[in-house]
């Protein structure tokens, strides 16, 4: 009788099928980060829901030329980033460690939140807030002065910025903000130069991106419990007689007694951290996306929000993080190079 063979299906990436480690997701790698000039790579939102615009059919190849065509959206609303720190990075053979950091002198009193040792700071008099942020400023000063000296002799690889989320500015009903690094490109001397300049600023989408961009998207999916077989990895149901019919007909062998990674079990479903490659950000658009009565399980739009072509992982209010494609672009179906309609806005 011939061997039976067949190749494994499914993708090994979903593996562990664990609950994420942490709920604000963040990318290690980036494209463009050798560029000469300094400029940021990666940016954070909030994702607010789906909708579908309308444009024209500008691909030549397609059957669809010149005809509107439909495209399925996910609207990200992007508030303002506060850059309230840098960091700096040493290159050793076990790989970057943070060797100095600088903290901008009047930091949000929502930090507080977050990094509890902070909260001191924020209480007293005003007398005693005068004479700590002057303390504060000169120390400050001279971190910067230090970091720049260490980056002159080449003792520092990379510089990040320390930036927090303002979902006070938003209408989820959230005040801790999310602490995230911010990548730079370029050398360290202009990084310095640049995480400098927007100290104690706002970062906005617009300085990071623009339209018509292919964007990698990660975040992590609506989460569902404990689930058995069937839901998790779809397995077959037994028949109507069966003892049981949503499990496994059978685990493993006798002999040798175990039970391989590769049979499915029971276990954590959803709440995973996954990445969505390539997607096209359509539009910048300005707190004007906002249907009668706002956006279910989300509220009303008052930032910036882009548009992104497809679907995203995650549920409304939850925080997602993109960056530039990593991988050339698709070949593309539709090409819509203008907005001419979205279906929110009625």
């Amino acid at each position: 009788m011939a061997k039976i063979h067949k190749p494994r299906s499914g993708s090994l990436a979903f593996y562990p099928r664990k609950r994420a480690k942490r709920e604000t997701p963040a990318f290690k790698t980036f494209a463009d980060k050798a560029d000469e000039q300094a400029k940021p790579l990666n940016f954070y939102g909030y994702k607010v829901g789906m909708t579908h615009v309308i444009g024209t059919d500008t691909h030549k190849r397609s059957p669809t030329y010149g005809q509107k065509v439909a495209q399925a959206v996910t609207v990200i609303e992007t508030p303002p980033l506060f850059i309230f720190g840098l960091r700096a990075y040493e290159k050793t053979p076990d790989g970057l460690r943070a060797i100095a950091e600088v903290w901008h002198d009047e930091l949000p009193k929502e930090l507080a939140r977050r990094i509890k040792t902070l909260r001191k700071r924020f209480e007293g008099s005003a007398k005693k807030k005068e004479t700590k942020e002057k303390s504060a400023e000169k120390s400050s000063e001279k971190k910067i002065e230090e970091l720049a000296k260490l980056v002159s002799e080449g003792k520092v690889y990379e510089i990040r910025l320390l930036a927090c989320t303002q979902p006070k500015l938003t209408t989820i009903g959230k005040k801790k903000p999310e602490i995230v690094e911010i990548f730079l490109s370029g050398s360290a001397d202009k990084q310095l130069e640049y995480a400098r300049s927007k100290l104690g600023h706002e970062l906005s989408v617009k300085e990071v991106f623009s339209e018509k961009e292919w964007l990698d998207v990660k975040g992590v999916t609506k989460g569902k419990g404990f689930q058995g077989v069937v839901k998790r990895f779809g397995v077959k149901m037994h028949r109507p007689k069966a003892k049981e019919r949503r499990v496994v007909g059978s685990i493993g062998p006798w002999h040798p007694a175990t039970v391989m990674w590769t049979v499915p079990r029971p276990g954590q479903a959803g709440y995973h951290t996954r990445t969505e490659y390539n997607k096209k950000l359509l539009k910048i658009g300005e707190a004007d996306l906002n249907p009668p009565g706002g956006w279910k399980n989300y509220g009303v739009i008052k930032n910036e929000y882009i548009l992104v072509e497809g679907s995203i992982p995650g549920p409304a209010k939850r925080c997602v993080t993109f960056r530039k494609s990593m991988r050339p672009a698709p070949i593309e179906m539709h090409q819509i190079e203008e907005v001419e309609f979205i279906a929110a806005k009625q």
